[in-house]
């Protein structure tokens, strides 16, 4: 265990923190006289304390600032609430003030993978406007005190499961990169066990199901090492001063740093842009990418024991692939999954999760009849891609939609009140329940 990285990087954060502040107050009091930013040394000026300010990480969770959508013409407010919560996450809701019809309710599942669930923003706001949307917002192991207990693999999946509980029967979980590998094995255990709470579809998004196929540079460090390795030199302890203090952590700025090592080019670019917009008066571009730079600096750790489980059992053990993945004393068995629907989704240019590690799911879920799964391949869509942008929102945001609405198992165009006796459209699920209920209950001819 490295003992002194976390501490040391506080320190040096510490160190720092006066000399943010001075490039804070500077750019401030230069806002409050215009002339100050009028000429091209003060945009320098102002460009270089805005780097200075800005480039450093930071542990607290953004807002989701989605106050409200805008359906048809018409703004609906929205409100954050929390449907349920644990010392490790909440199940976050937002409930739309008014809406015309019920709508599906999707469970996002977000990585716990050095960032917030903030990070999704742009996922959830595209789901609102035809959906009753929940994400699990996971909190940061470093405010959350030895006293709650551990928090690994299994937890994670007890999580979800507990979640999909709580939304109720029929509902629609979309899990998005890290955590696919845990939604999936919470749904099979969730069929094995009969849960009457099992979830309609189940979508997984870019995430690593079989790490054997096409194996990326992620995957290539993972198996470089034993996983004593990475306990050894990776897991540090929060340091005094926080309320999850000396707990194991894996630090979430060394995750991001891990991240931003494998494209440098491209973020000194963005920084380099950051800096020249800003200089030559061009705010909109600037403006675009600190907020980015805001957001992804965010950074949230994750525990010892999540991490260690997640990379042993899943990038080098790959245990669910190979039909070897326990959660507690229960086997996971996806082939036990038969009547929750299962949509796949790639980037063709992912760099993260490569094109075939998903996919991977729809062998795995050999119970379920082929007209219950879908894969789809996005082109030129990169790792964000395939849940953030114009891609995801135009082209891969569809055949979302379209899963989750096919296989609602009631009519959707009931209005809020539950009233169906205007309905006109029956879904594709609802349809056939209805017609292997006929088929059922027929009476044999002797």
């Amino acid at each position: 265990m490295n003992l002194l990285a976390y501490p040391l990087y506080q320190w040096s954060a510490e160190c720092l923190r006066p000399a943010r502040a001075w490039a804070a107050a500077t750019r401030a009091a230069m806002s409050v006289w215009p002339p100050a930013t009028s000429t091209p040394a003060g945009r320098m000026i102002d460009a270089l304390c805005e780097l200075l300010e800005c480039c450093a990480f930071s542990h607290r969770r953004p807002p989701f600032g989605i106050a409200s959508i805008v359906v048809d013409g018409n703004t609906i407010p929205v409100v954050e609430e929390a449907a349920a919560a644990t010392p490790f996450g909440t199940l976050l809701h937002f409930r739309k003030a008014r809406t015309m019809a019920r709508q599906p309710r999707v469970l996002i599942v977000a990585p716990m993978s050095g960032h917030f669930a903030t990070l999704l923003r742009g996922t959830v706001s595209t789901m609102l406007a035809d959906h009753d949307v929940y994400i699990t917002d996971w909190h940061n192991p470093r405010d959350i005190p030895l006293s709650a207990g551990r928090f690994g693999f299994d937890e994670y999946v007890e999580h979800v499961i507990d979640f999909i509980r709580h939304i109720g029967p029929d509902a629609h979980v979309l899990a998005i990169c890290q955590p696919t590998v845990a939604a999936l094995s919470a749904v099979a255990l969730m069929a094995a066990a009969g849960d009457p709470a099992q979830p309609a579809s189940l979508t997984l998004m870019a995430g690593p199901i079989d790490c054997r196929v096409n194996p990326t540079k992620v995957n290539a460090l993972a198996t470089s090492r034993p996983i004593e390795w990475f306990a050894r030199n990776l897991i540090s302890v929060v340091p005094p001063g926080f309320v999850g203090a000396q707990r194991c952590v894996y630090p979430g700025f060394v995750q991001v740093g891990a991240f931003m090592s494998m494209n440098p080019d491209r973020h000194a670019a963005s920084f380099a842009d950051l800096y020249f917009e800003r200089a030559k008066g061009d705010p909109a571009k600037a403006d675009t990418l600190r907020r980015f730079y805001d957001e992804y600096f965010a950074t949230a750790d994750l525990t010892a024991e999540f991490y260690l489980e997640t990379v042993e059992k899943v990038f080098q053990q790959y245990a669910l692939a190979r039909g070897e993945l326990t959660v507690g004393d229960r086997l996971v068995e996806p082939a036990a999954i038969h009547r929750t629907a299962l949509l796949t989704i790639e980037g063709e240019k992912d760099d993260i999760c490569a094109v075939g590690q998903t996919v991977a799911a729809q062998e795995l879920c050999s119970g379920l009849p082929s007209y219950l799964k879908t894969h789809h391949v996005q082109t030129g869509a990169g790792h964000y891609g395939v849940f953030n942008g114009s891609r995801w929102e135009t082209q891969i945001y569809p055949i979302v939609r379209a899963t989750i609405h096919d296989n609602e198992p009631y009519d959707r165009t009931a209005d809020s009140d539950g009233d169906a006796s205007g309905a006109h459209y029956v879904t594709l699920r609802a349809l056939l329940d209805t017609r292997a209920t006929l088929r059922d209950s027929a009476t044999p001819v002797t």
